[in-house]
């Protein structure tokens, strides 16, 4: 296999780690990849995931997507692995979105991965055996192929870390959970993705992220593909199953792939006992209630309050968080960031003994195209820039300084399983002195 030298840095792009689920291979477990002849030549990165466009992320009609990447120092030997599951909301992203040149510089091997999203990832059918599960069977393939090639680019087998942010940070949680991963990785790094994350869904009810295989195979019996038959199903054109993904974006339990509940089996025990990092950001929400609400005044917030939770919650809610004056909107950010991320998250760290962190740089850059103005604060990904090559945004010259801090405790993390501070504390990662947060968990534990 031939690949490519930047700045002291080998690159292999679009290696595939399973064969193409195409055919009769749609949905069905990654097989075996064909054997080629000759020097392959790994050069570009293979095709994305089977996608709509997304927050700056463009569609795809390909189903031919198990690929990796691998990015190693010129002269590594026996260094530390990093395996990046991206985000997405399970539904759009892609490995080769992100650059890890930052992350190499300090010494490790690198890997970005694609897995199925959407529909193709997450369908589920009477009888089809592994429904539900699809995308996930992808990332511990991967993380198998990781296991058997990763020494020939000067990585070491054992020692792994899985790392992701949002959909690739809960995939993660996912992973830390099923016995199907035991001894694939050794350490890993949950960003604003924590196994609880839940929005409120009307009268005392969390809409969690995870569905149940049953829920996932009924729901595939009734939708609108016109198929009986999983033969039929599996001659669809690629845009009649991208048209299914708003019913199919959550990875299901009772699976082989994820035998339980990650949030039952996080509260149970039932996790690899092995270092865990886990944070967010500050401002979590801001970006995703910029998206869905126009401005609110009092009232208007007081009504998505009380529909979000129901009007006897709603009560403790907005004596906990009342109206402030001017736009709402940035009252309504900061208890659903506590409510969906911060105190899931520190839930995570407690019963993990992980150590902790928060992103709270108050003015990083932009990452997602067309965003109407909005005071966002530390938004859902904008940690991403200051860990990887993503989007394209600048770093001020302070921003880089916090760059590299961050580049150099995940490192250290991945060498030895701390990443520079005590599992009491949470680090804060900011361009200026800021206080810790106050997300009122005692609410939200309530």
């Amino acid at each position: 296999m031939s690949g490519s030298v930047i700045n002291a840095q080998r690159s292999f792009q679009g290696i595939p780690f399973a064969a193409p689920p195409t055919g009769d291979n749609r949905w069905r477990d990654p097989q075996p990849v064909q054997p080629w002849r000759g020097v392959r030549h790994a050069i570009e990165p293979g095709p994305r995931c089977a996608q709509d466009e997304g927050l700056g992320s463009p569609a795809s009609d390909s189903e031919d997507c198990l690929y990796l990447n691998v990015t190693a120092p010129q002269k590594a030997h026996n260094r530390p692995v990093l395996v990046w599951l991206h985000g997405g909301g399970f539904t759009s992203g892609a490995g080769s979105d992100y650059g890890v040149d930052q992350l190499v510089r300090k010494g490790s091997v690198v890997v970005t991965i694609n897995y199925r999203l959407g529909a193709f990832g997450y369908f589920g059918f009477p009888g089809l055996e592994g429904s539900g599960a699809f995308g996930l069977k992808d990332q511990q393939a991967a993380l198998r192929w990781v296991q058997r090639n990763i020494r020939q680019f000067g990585g070491n087998p054992h020692n792994v870390t899985l790392f992701g942010a949002s959909a690739g940070g809960l995939s993660t949680c996912a992973q830390l959970t099923t016995p199907r991963t035991q001894g694939l990785f050794h350490k890993a790094i949950i960003q604003s993705g924590p196994c609880q994350l839940g929005f409120p869904a009307g009268e005392n009810q969390v809409q969690h992220i995870w569905a149940k295989r049953e829920d996932v195979e009924q729901a595939g019996a009734t939708a609108s593909h016109g198929c009986t038959d999983l033969q039929c199903l599996r001659q669809l054109p690629v845009h009649q199953v991208t048209a299914l993904t708003p019913l199919f974006s959550s990875p299901a339990y009772d699976t082989e792939a994820l035998p339980h509940n990650p949030i039952t089996a996080l509260r149970e025990g039932r996790f690899h006992q092995i270092p865990v990092l886990t944070g967010t950001a500050r401002d979590e929400l801001t970006v995703f209630v910029a998206m869905y609400y126009a401005r609110l005044d009092a009232a208007q917030y007081e009504q998505a309050v009380t529909e979000g939770f129901g009007a006897a919650k709603a009560q403790q809610i907005l004596s906990a968080y009342p109206p402030r004056g001017g736009d709402e909107r940035v009252q309504l950010s900061n208890l659903l960031t506590a409510m969906t991320s911060a105190c899931t998250t520190d839930e995570l760290r407690a019963r993990t003994q992980a150590f902790g962190y928060e992103f709270a740089e108050p003015n990083p850059p932009m990452i997602f195209p067309g965003m109407p103005e909005f005071p966002y604060g530390a938004y859902h990904g904008s940690e991403l820039p200051f860990l990887l090559r993503y989007g394209n945004v600048e770093l001020g010259e302070k921003q880089r300084k916090l760059s590299d801090e961050m580049v150099t405790a995940w490192t250290r993390f991945a060498e030895t399983g701390r990443p520079g501070w005590e599992r009491q504390d949470a680090r804060l990662f900011a361009t200026e002195q800021v206080a810790p947060a106050d997300h009122r968990c005692d609410l939200w534990s309530s």
